[in-house]
């Protein structure tokens, strides 16, 4: 049963520009029918009004809404500080609004039944929302998504690149490093460095590069030999060019911006703005070999509060990395997948991680050795995808150990751990 049984519910369908609100009475009975209010002052304090009428003729209300990207974080930080307010994961929403035999959708009939969850079901909400802990999320997010983007157009160049510019690839093995960027916007085609003056074309690799004369010397060969393949074999015509010259500014562009929210991140790290126990939590994550800083702040704001996870497969569920299930009378399937329900920019984050704790550094040593021990050892005969995933497992229960426990993370055998948890029960039993 619910604990808001003897409550009366407010349940609210929220939309871009408007939101549909229902009241249930204590008894479930609809108190105030399916209304409108808009998104705009007047709107917010009519919706008040209405709520404070139910909980003066009534009890102290509860208000339940989904959680549908931006839309309804003006209305809960609106709502937050005067009365109870639940976000609900749109999934449980969707699960409830085909109950009925008629098929029946509209904006009315979904606020009664978020109101109708919230009253008779006993499902889990949200009720915690910092605004520099969603500014950071927002940021890392948008890191990720522009650096997504700088990819997309880093092969886009290397695509256009190999019809007028053959065999440039050879030249240069990062086609968008500041040598090649420089050339190709300086000299528009091959014929333009066939054409271009020696010292001046060497002048401009040994400015970018800032690796002597003689590494230039090399460069400018290359370049000189790639430049009369192409005009021999590539295609020719300068309009073609114009894509190149394009797509470096498109580039140059996200890298500006890629940088601008590095700083920006970093600057909110380092402010009064973040608490000492958000960045506390960042370097208990950052402990973990593999985890950079980056990451660790990525991982951390995608969580948000440790304290709405009880246990271990609860942060793995969140994350989207616990098994679906396909089962069905005797039929029991052995090709299940993850549920890839949680966060995506966290499950990505963990990925590095995972595959950056399976490596060596430069001098040969295991970034993680316990858990290159374990992939070896107990991920024989299977799939990369899934002894990843098994590590990611592993990292999720490191994740949720240093936070709960609030010290860093230890590199410790198994088989001494082991010991170490026997003799701590055997220890406690007497």
């Amino acid at each position: 049963m619910s604990k808001f049984f003897y409550k009366p519910i407010v349940g609210i369908d929220i939309s871009a520009d408007f939101s549909v609100a229902a009241i249930l009475a204590p008894d479930g009975e609809v108190y105030r029918k399916p209304f409108k209010i808009m998104h705009n002052r007047n709107g917010f304090d009519y919706l008040v009004d209405q709520i404070k009428k139910a909980e003066k003729e009534h009890m102290k209300t509860a208000i339940f809404m989904e959680s549908t990207g931006v839309y309804h974080l003006t209305l809960f930080h609106f709502l937050k500080d005067t009365f109870e307010v639940c976000i609900l994961n749109p999934l449980i929403t969707n699960c409830n609004k085909n109950v009925d035999i008629r098929k029946v959708k509209n904006d009315k009939k979904d606020a009664l039944t978020i109101a109708k969850i919230g009253k008779f079901q006993d499902v889990k909400y949200s009720s915690n929302f910092d605004i520099e802990i969603y500014t950071l999320k927002s940021l890392c997010r948008d890191y990720y998504k522009f650096t997504d983007s700088k990819s997309t157009f880093k092969k886009k160049l290397s695509t256009d690149l190999r019809v007028i510019f053959p065999t440039y690839n050879t030249v240069f093995s990062n086609i968008t490093c500041k040598t090649s960027i420089a050339i190709l916007k300086t000299y528009s085609s091959p014929e333009a460095i066939l054409n271009a003056d020696r010292d001046a074309l060497i002048g401009l690799i040994s400015t970018n590069s800032r690796k002597g004369l003689v590494h230039s010397e090399k460069i400018y060969n290359k370049l000189y030999a790639a430049a009369e393949e192409a005009v021999y074999i590539g295609l020719k015509s300068p309009s073609l060019f114009v894509k190149i010259i394009n797509t470096i500014t498109i580039i140059e562009s996200l890298e500006t911006q890629i940088k601008n929210l590095l700083r920006e991140i970093h600057l909110l790290m380092h402010s009064n703005r973040i608490s000492a126990e958000f960045k506390k939590n960042i370097q208990l994550i950052y402990s973990i070999p593999g985890v950079g800083e980056l990451t660790a702040i990525t991982i951390m704001s995608e969580i948000g509060n440790i304290k709405g996870f009880i246990k271990p497969k609860h942060l793995v569920a969140y994350f989207g990395i616990d098994p679906s299930v396909n089962q069905s009378g005797k039929f029991n399937s052995n090709k299940n997948v993850m549920s890839k329900r949680g966060t995506r920019i966290g499950r990505r984050a963990l990925y590095a991680v995972a595959l950056a704790s399976i490596r060596k550094n430069r001098s040969g040593e295991p970034i993680n050795k316990v858990l290159l021990n374990f992939y070896k050892e107990n991920m024989k005969g299977k799939s990369k995808k899934v002894g990843l995933v098994a590590i990611m497992h592993k990292l999720i229960n490191y994740i949720f150990s240093v936070l709960k426990n609030q010290k860093e993370y230890e590199l410790r055998d198994p088989k001494i751990h082991a010991k170490m948890y026997l003799n701590k029960q055997s220890n406690f039993a007497a």
